[in-house]
């Protein structure tokens, strides 16, 4: 029934690697470096700060300036300004010294025009007299040069400059024009290109307690009002019951539940309705009430209630209000619910479980720091020029933070060699590195509506890393397609959790997984779900309008949203799981078999020998199985993980899924499929269904057969227990404990030759009891 195929392919594993960590090869120390967990990489930095003096080249006696730095084939300008002698620029250009292709460094003035530029004069620098910069050295004061023309000789002008080489952890590198984007134009690509840490909005969750209303006013005085409260927030509608009381003064006592993101730039609106018809309902009142007075709560203490005024019309800020000397009322209990953490992402991939105040977080545990080296053999993504290119970026998500390294362009072995560090406030958290393709390097509408390809990600849980240990390994990149499971490539990491107080990680072992609101007062399953939705949609929309913008694919992706939805291939893989879990028991349960069966007499006889001890000294039981899980754990120490854990093509059934199948977890929800494959599939379903109705009517069936051994369904059966438990009340009374286990161990452990092949009469006793299935339809 399980499908086994051959053993992971080499591919798709993990391997260790050892790369030069802070310029030096990791020896798995603590380093004190602030780029300890990343390669060094060597940077030729010119900044170019301003200019004087400048002479006039126009007909009209203006000067229209920029600069030009150029090395070998690179070459970099600063902006242009009209008709200023004296501009400023200060701009910084970085030159990767991997790729450098000459000996010299140009730094050019020249004058905007129509045409042809022209030359006003130039700076030279040899590469073997510039000066070394090493953080946290003070930077490199920028000097003035005297402009030379095309025969070195001196012109009027001057410009400061600062030049010197330096590495990624320099300053002035986030905000430098790099020499490895130097295919990238426009402001908007190049913003698009840079390294970024962002911060997610911060959620609450808003909790309107819809209690009653007073003197409405329905159109139809003859009939009894059907009244509903339909609450709006954003893009959230969520309504109550109809109320049950039937008049002008309804009663609901209901709760509604939103999310709700800091700044609150939305209203939250309500209306009272009366549904006239099907379909058709009429407004009573309505009232806006702005969250930034909504009152705040930490715990499980009540807030106030008050009522609010319902109007025929939402008075607008700024309108004037029209005084009303009779109104409708609605009386509410509104609170921004502290106590609880927002669920924005998937449960079991949670990166962070703290509440919304900040007055209840704990203090952190630890640091966690992680170095996003390169990445290998990534695959071609979209072609430009008639060849497959690639111009790959990460993405890292911790708690409320997440960041974004710069864009490698056009590369299949991208180096970011960039360095992150988030505080830690509980171990068993996950940290979701992922990789994507840029696809917004020029700007432009075209750009807009593309999207950001998926190259694959990684996910590493905290708890299973060891303290103060630099982890450097290279995680495959496993995308799953609807041909199947593709390796897109490698990405090389190195990760280090660094504990505080070793205490007080150990503390929170003893703590609950979610701040305790979430058990005081628990959101229902279904409220959950569509509160994790609603945060999910909140947190892309607001990252997709930072500068540059995380855009709604990429949150997504690394949210795991559309994970719930139905996959035949993980169902099959939870099935097997759940059958990897209970395989312990099965093993047990089938040892103990042979056992009974004597197939091994030495080991039954010290199984007796062994059973007659703990029967006679009981006091022994407990200690003895606390002592043999100690030792198990003992000897799989030698055994225990060195790596992290990583994404596994076999437990997921990825590497065996049929086509079929990998087609319908990728099918768009409602389906786009035609009728006929519609059709198979909806009777796939409704024979694996129809097992599992097979097996829960089974296990019902059982139960109600122990339900009735005292109901009198069937009287002799239930008169046959009866007396059989009159007389073993007596039997146990009058017999010592000891003996009676002793009996029954012996009896169960009996030799072969004093079993038959029939079921044993307790067993045929209980399958002849009844159960409701003579009931059943």
């Amino acid at each position: 029934m399980m499908p086994r195929g051959p053993h992971p392919q080499e591919e798709f594993l993990l391997k260790e690697t050892s790369p030069h960590l802070g310029g030096g090869r990791h020896t798995g120390d603590k380093h004190t470096s602030t780029y300890d967990l990343v390669e060094q990489m060597q940077y030729l930095y010119v900044r170019v700060v301003k200019a004087r003096d400048l002479p006039a080249k126009d007909v009209t006696g203006s000067c229209d300036p920029y600069v030009e730095v150029k090395l070998g084939n690179y070459k970099g300008t600063t902006r242009h300004f009209e008709k200023k002698t004296n501009p400023e620029w200060n701009q910084v250009f970085a030159f990767s010294k991997d790729r450098l292709q000459a000996s010299t460094l140009e730094v050019t003035v020249k004058d905007k025009d129509l045409v042809k530029d022209d030359f006003i004069g130039r700076v030279q620098f040899d590469l073997n007299e510039v000066p070394k910069r090493v953080p946290p050295d003070s930077p490199l004061a920028p000097q003035w040069y005297r402009l030379e023309d095309r025969k070195s000789e001196k012109v009027r002008g001057e410009l400061m400059l600062a030049v010197w080489m330096g590495t990624q952890a320099d300053e002035a590198f986030p905000e430098a024009w790099n020499s490895d984007a130097s295919g990238v134009t426009g402001a908007d690509g190049l913003a698009n290109i840079r390294s970024k840490v962002y911060l997610s909005p911060k959620l609450w969750y808003l909790r309107v307690n819809v209690i009653e209303a007073q003197d409405l006013q329905p159109s139809d005085k003859g009939r009894f009002p059907d009244v509903f409260v339909k609450a709006i927030l954003g893009n959230q509608a969520l309504r109550t019951r109809i109320s049950p009381s039937r008049n002008i003064n309804p009663l609901w006592n209901e709760d509604l539940m939103f999310v709700a993101a800091e700044p609150f730039e939305e209203p939250l609106i309500l209306s009272v309705e009366d549904r006239i018809a099907p379909n058709k309902e009429e407004i009573l009142g309505r009232c806006a009430i702005p969250l930034q007075y909504v009152d705040r709560r930490l715990d499980h203490k009540p807030v106030n209630t008050r009522w609010y005024n319902l109007e025929r019309h939402v008075i607008v800020e700024g309108d004037k209000k029209k005084e009303t000397k009779f109104a409708s009322r609605i009386h509410m209990r509104i609170c921004l619910e502290g106590g609880y953490h927002v669920l924005d992402e998937s449960t079991h991939y949670s990166s962070d479980l703290r509440p919304t105040a900040k007055q209840l977080w704990k203090t952190a545990i630890g640091i966690l720091e992680v170095g996003i080296l390169n990445a290998q053999g990534l695959m071609p993504m979209k072609t430009k020029d008639g060849r497959g290119t690639t111009d790959a970026y990460c993405v890292a998500k911790y708690g409320q933070k997440w960041i974004r390294t710069r864009t490698i362009i056009d590369s299949f072995t991208p180096k970011w060699n960039e360095q992150y560090t988030w505080e830690v406030f509980d171990p068993c958290t996950v940290i979701t590195i992922g990789v994507f393709d840029n696809c917004h390097l020029h700007g432009g509408d075209k750009a807009t509506q593309s999207r950001d390809a998926r190259i694959g990600k990684v996910r590493i849980r905290l708890s299973t890393l060891e303290t103060d240990r630099v982890y450097t390994h290279s995680y495959p990149l496993l995308v799953l397609h609807p041909n199947g499971v593709k390796k897109m490539g490698e990405i090389h990491l190195a990760v280090r959790f660094t504990c505080s107080s070793l205490l007080n990680m150990m503390h929170m072992y003893s703590h609950p997984l979610l701040p305790k609101m979430h058990y005081i007062h628990p959101l229902t399953v279904s409220q959950l779900d569509s509160l994790r939705h609603q945060a999910t949609i909140i947190v892309s929309m607001r990252l997709s309008r930072a500068e540059p913008p995380l855009r709604k694919e990429v949150v997504e992706y690394m949210l795991d949203v559309g994970s719930h939805m139905w996959s035949m291939r993980r169902s099959k893989a939870n099935f097997f799981r759940i059958m990897g879990v209970l395989g312990g028991l099965i093993a047990v349960g089938k040892w103990f078999d042979q056992i009974c069966h004597w197939k091994n007499p030495i080991t039954t006889v010290l199984i007796h020998i062994l059973f007659i001890i703990l029967v006679m000294y009981p006091e022994l039981i407990l200690p003895t199985i606390f002592l043999y899980l100690f030792l198990i754990g003992v000897w799989y120490y030698r055994w225990r993980p060195r790596h992290p854990p990583h994404m596994d093509t076999r437990l997921s059934h990825a590497d065996s899924a049929h086509p079929d199948e990998l087609d319908e977890e990728f099918d768009t929800f409602p389906t786009s499929r035609p009728s006929d494959i519609i059709r198979m599939r909806y009777d796939r379903l409704r024979s694996i269904a129809g097992r599992i109705q097979t097996v829960v009517g089974d296990l019902a069936t059982q139960g109600e057969r122990l339900q009735s051994l005292l109901s009198w369904r069937d009287p002799r059966a239930t008169a046959l227990f009866v007396i059989f438990c009159l007389v073993a009340a007596i039997v146990l009374y009058v017999t010592p404990f000891q003996v009676v286990a002793l009996l029954t161990g012996f009896y169960v452990l009996r030799h072969p030759r004093f079993r038959h092949k029939l079921p044993s009469v307790p067993l045929n006793f209980f399958r002849r009891l009844p159960a409701r299935t003579d009931c059943m339809l």
